[in-house]
């Protein structure tokens, strides 16, 4: 499974999804990109998931318009001790 990881997310969580092609969106270059262009390029490059904490996503763009499937993970922090425990250590299906 293609899993983009936002900017917000810290990019040592990909240690956390053992057997998917990880990617961040510092990376492959994508920093700064406002949410509709980051889920475009998403679409066009064959990404399925984006994980993100940004809560207020849902609000500002049509989630399901856009052909990818986003997991929010609410924690006390973005920091990566408040998120691995959100983690499930099972494959994404």
């Amino acid at each position: 499974m293609r899993i983009l990881l936002d900017e917000c997310v810290p990019r040592r969580l990909r240690r956390e999804l053992p057997g998917h092609d990880v990617r961040t969106v510092f990376e492959i270059g994508w920093s700064g990109k406002k949410n509709g262009e980051l889920l475009a390029l998403m679409v066009a490059q064959g990404f399925e998931v984006l994980i993100t904490v940004d809560q207020n996503l849902r609000h500002q763009q049509n989630l399901h318009a856009v052909g990818v499937a986003v997991i929010v993970l609410v924690a006390a922090s973005n920091r990566l001790a408040h998120l691995i425990p959100l983690m499930l250590r099972r494959k994404l299906r």
